[in-house]
Formats: C-alpha cells, structure tokens, sequence
C-alpha cells in the first residue's frame, strides 16, 4: 500500500453547520473557525505532503473548554485531532474533513514553577523554550530541546515524545515529565503520574507520553527542571569516512562515557548548514561528530580529555573543541538550523526519524547513499548518534508529482531498511499518517490487536485522532511495499555489507 493520498476531501456543509451551532453553546464566536480562509492554515503540520482542510477549528481557551468541545463532539460521534504548535513532522495532526481540529495554543500559561521542587507545571500551549526561558532566573531548565523548540509545545512534546540534541544523557520527554493532566474522549478529567518521584498503581503515565493525541487531549503537564550546569564545552571531531565515524560513536559508549550531546552530520549536511550559519564546520570531512560535555569545570575538563583520547583513537582526523560559550552554540546552532538550511538549498525536504543500533551507522549511511542514486534524489544526513535516531533529510521538488513518489518511496525504504537493522521506525517525531503503513511491518498482528485495545480503554468511541499511528488490519492486509522473498523481507542493499 503506498502513503496516504495527499489531497483534500470535500467537506460537508451541513454537517459543518451542525457541528458549528453544536460548539457554540461552548466557546465563544472569536473561538471558532470554519471559513476556508480561516481553516486552511491547519490543514498541515510540518510534514507538507499531506494535507486536509478540516471542518472546524476550535481554539479553546481553558480546561473547561476543551472538556465541554470533547463532550459534544462524543454525543454527535465527530473525530477531534488534537494540534500543537503544528511542529511536529509526521503528520501527527492532519485534521479530517469530517472532524474538529482541537488547538492547544491559547492555553499558554505557566501554571506554577517550584525551584526548590526543580518542577514547573505549564499549560499545554506554552513552548519547550519558555519554560527554558522562565526558570533561568533559578539556573534551572527543562532539558529536552528539539530543533524546534523555539516554536513547539510542550503538549506536542508529550504527544510525540520529542527528543532534543541532548538525549543522550537526559533523556526524551517521558524522562523528563513528572505529570500529566488531560480529557479522555469521553469528556471526563484524568491525571496520570504525579507531583512526587513515584505515583500509585499502573505506569500510565509512560503510556500517554508519545501516544499522539489518541488518548487524551492534554490539559496541563509538570515537568522537571534540572540544575544548569556551570560549564559547557563541544568538540567537533572529523572524519575521513561516515563509517569511522559511526564506530567513534561506538567507541565513547564503549569507553564509559556518556556525552551531554553526541551528533553526527555527514559532509553534504555540514556543507548545506555553513553557509546558513557559519558554524565553523569541517568542510572537507566526510562526516563530524558534535559531542559535548557538561557538569563541574573539573569533570568537564576531565571527560574532554578522555573523548579527545576515544576519538583520536578511533581515528579523527581533527579535533576542535570550543574556546567559549559563544563558539559551543555556534557548534549546535549549525546542527539545530539543519531543516531551515534544507530549505535554501531544495523547494522541500522529507525529514526521515528511523532508529538503528548504533553500530549499523554505517551501514544504513553506506545504503542511504545507494538509494540516493536509485531515486535520483540528494539526501543529506543529520542524526542524534548516541541513540542511532537517524534523520535523513531527502531533498525534493514538491511541485513535481515524480519527485514527490520517488522521496515518499525513498522514505519508506529507509524507514523498511531500519527495522531490518534491528531498529525502529520512529525515535522522537512519532508515526503519524506518515508511517502508519512501516507499522504493520514492524509489528505483529497481535501486537496491534494489543494497541487497539488500550485506544479502546481510553477512547471507546474512536473519536481522538482516528486512523493515526495504529494501523487498521485491512490496511496491513493491503500493503504491498515490502519486498518478499521466502515469507521474509529482503533488502538488496545491505547484501553488499
């Protein structure tokens, strides 16, 4: 089965009229939009491919809003996407024709922040860096920082269980969230976790965390705050080869280290971002490695000197390492404007999230550079290397229909390639419409019927975000992707490695 259609589904007006007079016993007049002119910029989030207008847009502006939207759409059976800031990259809110696009942005506040506790409890609308921003004053921050964190939200975060260039020793989202308060699609108030280290029965917590909006519509999170650490620094090393580089990944694990940050980027990534940023980048290096080291002035200096060793042995051909505050977030400003560079360089950009282990870098680079041949199409490389979430970015003109099926068909194939690698198909950005399909090829039929029936717990009407991340098994019986060969899958460009 190929990706789903990117077109717009006509919407029925009556229907839309219905749903409209049914919300405005709920929210007032500036609250709704339903004219196509109003609508039409949520009919995407960040992954452009696919797109719908939706119904109605409902922008609630407190918890009792979102509860009384939740329960009207439950008595008149109409779907309701949950949507952030429209950040997120697989298609996560792509609204429907027939449903209520319900956005979190006016609720925007931060609710409480307790520097003693090092918690801060924010509404679902307010941005990752806001909460960065607010507790600077106690040298305090929330850790996870997508490259978006100047625009996303926290509500999206918990959705996607985003991530950041720093995950490797704090952790993603559900590492970093103590609580989470949100709707279920019923209309009732549920809380999971708690404001203490440990809450009282099933870790639901972790289940909401990442579940795309399929539970919940999330009300009000709290979160941990972490100690700013009182030194930073990054070393840039480079390499003469991406394989070298990945198994330099392998080495600083192997050697007991564990980096604040540990990037990879391969040479047509480092020359898309210079000349955007300027970073300082090794130009002529087939592939660099940003590893940072963050803590005391005396570990810092120490753990440097030990990953200076590591990667000389594991064969850098030179090594940088920042001078000043100043010259290590021009090192992570080069990393973190990857995606805008992509868009100075090609019309549009596919931004892939497979997960491999972490000594099949170089392998799964060495068969993304095969494919680029095959499809015809660039794709430079920008990755978290310390877990292996790989994030190919496949450049495309999106105004050519060709282009458009051969990127699409590229990323299924990475995508394909990365559960034979013994990876996963998404690490941070989440699945989405846009790898619903990769689902039925990494799961089992019965690992799916386990799926459906927690959605069902939370969601017995189906009603929150349908036909997201959980594949129907009609779609799995249709999807003719795969390459079969003995019952198995096979992918002919790993039979050279």
């Amino acid at each position: 089965m190929n990706a789903p259609e990117s077109r717009s589904i006509v919407i029925d007006p009556e229907r839309q009229r219905q749903v409209v007079a049914a919300l405005r016993v709920a929210l007032p007049e500036h609250c709704l939009l339903y004219r196509e002119e109003d609508t039409r910029p949520y009919e995407c989030d960040g992954l452009t491919l696919y797109k719908q207008v939706p119904m109605v847009v409902a922008l609630p502006e407190n918890e009792a809003q979102v509860r009384q939207i939740v329960r009207i759409c439950h008595a008149q059976n109409v779907p309701i996407v949950p949507r952030g800031a429209g950040t997120g990259l697989s298609g996560g809110c792509t609204p429907m024709p027939d449903g209520v696009l319900l956005s979190t942005a006016k609720l925007n506040k931060i609710l409480k922040l307790d520097p003693l506790a090092r918690t801060a409890t924010v509404e679902p609308g307010v941005r990752n860096l806001a909460i960065t921003e607010a507790a600077a004053p106690y040298r305090l921050y929330y850790a996870p920082d997508p490259s978006s964190q100047i625009a996303c939200t926290i509500a999206g975060n918990v959705a996607e269980n985003s991530g950041g260039v720093h995950c490797l020793k704090y952790g993603l989202t559900v590492h970093n969230v103590l609580r989470v308060r949100g709707v279920t699609g019923n209309g009732e108030i549920a809380e999971f976790g708690s404001s203490a280290l440990d809450a009282p029965g099933l870790d639901l917590l972790a289940l909401v965390i990442g579940s795309e909006g399929m539970l919940a519509v999330v009300t009000e999170v709290t979160v941990k705050l972490v100690p700013k650490p009182q030194l930073a620094r990054c070393i840039m090393a480079s390499f003469a080869d991406v394989p070298t580089a990945g198994n330099a990944v392998a080495a600083i694990i192997a050697a007991g280290l564990i980096p604040a940050g540990l990037e990879m980027m391969d040479q047509p990534a480092t020359r898309m971002v210079e000349p955007f940023v300027k970073a300082g980048y090794d130009l002529d290096a087939a592939s660099i490695l940003l590893v940072e080291s963050d803590g005391a002035p005396e570990e810092v200096e120490e753990e440097i000197a030990r990953l200076k060793e590591v990667l000389s042995g594991a064969g850098a051909t030179r090594i940088a390492v920042s001078n000043s505050e100043a010259e290590r977030l021009k090192f992570w400003a080069g990393r973190k404007n990857a995606f805008p560079a992509a868009g100075r360089v090609s019309p549009a950009y596919y931004c892939m999230d497979g997960t491999i282990p972490r000594k099949r870098l170089g392998e799964m680079l060495a068969a993304i550079q095969q494919m680029e041949a095959k499809y015809g199409l660039r794709c430079p490389n920008v990755f978290h290397a310390g877990d292996g979430n790989l994030h190919p970015l496949i450049l495309f003109n999106d105004n050519d229909p060709d282009e458009v099926k051969r990127a699409e068909d590229f990323g299924v194939e990475i995508l394909e390639l990365s559960v034979a690698l013994g990876g996963t198909i998404t690490g941070e950005h989440g699945v989405g419409v846009e790898k619903i399909a990769q689902m039925c090829v990494q799961f089992s039929e019965a690992e799916r019927a386990l799926f459906h029936a927690v959605k069902r717990a939370f969601d017995p009407a189906g009603l929150l975000n349908p036909d997201k991340a959980i594949p129907t098994l009609h779609r799995c019986a249709e999807y003719g992707r795969m390459k079969v060969s003995g019952g198995k899958l096979r992918f002919p460009e790993l039979e050279r490695f």
